[in-house]
């Protein structure tokens, strides 16, 4: 073993893994944003339907 590696906390000893270092550089949305992401998506594909 490397005296780098980092010491793993009982959790990952069991096989679980914690990404909490991942979730640093995630994109974050609002609930509202993604509503209406979703509302907008619906609108453009009922739109495609009908139009083609």
């Amino acid at each position: 073993m490397s005296a780098k590696r980092r010491q793993a906390g009982p959790a990952s000893a069991a096989g679980l893994i914690s990404y909490y270092e991942e979730l640093d550089s995630a994109i974050k949305l609002s609930p509202a944003s993604v509503f209406i992401i979703a509302a907008a998506f619906s609108l453009l594909i009922i739109l495609a339907h009908l139009l083609f």
